[in-house]
């Protein structure tokens, strides 16, 4: 028998297992300010009250809902109406002046008629002949009406609580908004008040569906 003697087989060269290379990244491109001003422009931005969303749809021109608008109109446009009771009343007349100026958050138009006013500021004590009278000035007012209670002896009859011929509080027979309490509130307690009114105004819902929800 023939033996065949056959060289060893040569030995195969290692191969390194090396990651794949990752190509550079392009350098982005340069976006000219005009880009930039546009895109800045149609990102919705979020807003504090009503937590709404609006949008610039063209140069000038705001895509809003419906219910910020309602409620920024109306809490900047309240018109209370002339209705001081006793010595808060004196309070209630010092923010109309100069120092003070109510007008910056449009609620200085005190009108006489019920029918033409939004928020009803009662100031000063009210007795038991007052309270049917304040009542049907308070029916007369239209819808949305509020009322802000300026002083210890609206919200719980003050000094005077347990006496025959004073309220205990006008929360018994009308709806209050706004406490302010003191004797009597300083005219930027009552600022205060507003202001705190306008927010409580831009978190309702304004627009109502067929549901009334």
């Amino acid at each position: 028998m023939e033996v065949i003697n056959k060289a060893p087989a040569e030995a195969l060269p290692e191969v390194e297992d090396k990651p794949p290379e990752i190509p550079p990244t392009p350098a982005p491109r340069p976006v000219s300010l005009g880009v930039q001003l546009e895109n800045a422009r149609l990102t919705p931005i979020e807003l504090e009250h009503p937590k709404a969303l609006y949008r610039a749809v063209l140069p000038g021109i705001l895509q809003v809902p419906a219910d910020y608008l309602i409620a920024a109109a109306r809490k900047s446009s309240l018109w209370p109406m002339t209705f001081g009771l006793a010595c808060c009343a004196i309070e209630m007349m010092a923010v109309g002046t100069a120092r003070w100026d109510i007008a910056r958050f449009g609620a200085e138009v005190f009108r006489p008629s019920p029918r033409q006013a939004d928020v009803m500021i009662v100031s000063g004590t009210v007795t038991t002949k007052m309270a049917p009278v304040m009542r049907r000035l308070y029916d007369q007012m239209a819808e949305p009406k509020y009322v802000i209670a300026m002083g210890t002896c609206v919200i719980a009859g003050g000094p005077y609580q347990g006496s025959y011929s004073t309220v205990p509080g006008i929360d018994n027979f009308v709806p209050v908004d706004i406490y302010l309490g003191g004797c009597p509130p300083r005219p930027d307690a009552l600022i205060h008040g507003i202001m705190r009114l306008q927010e409580k105004i831009s978190r309702q819902k304004q627009i109502r569906n067929q549901q009334g929800t």
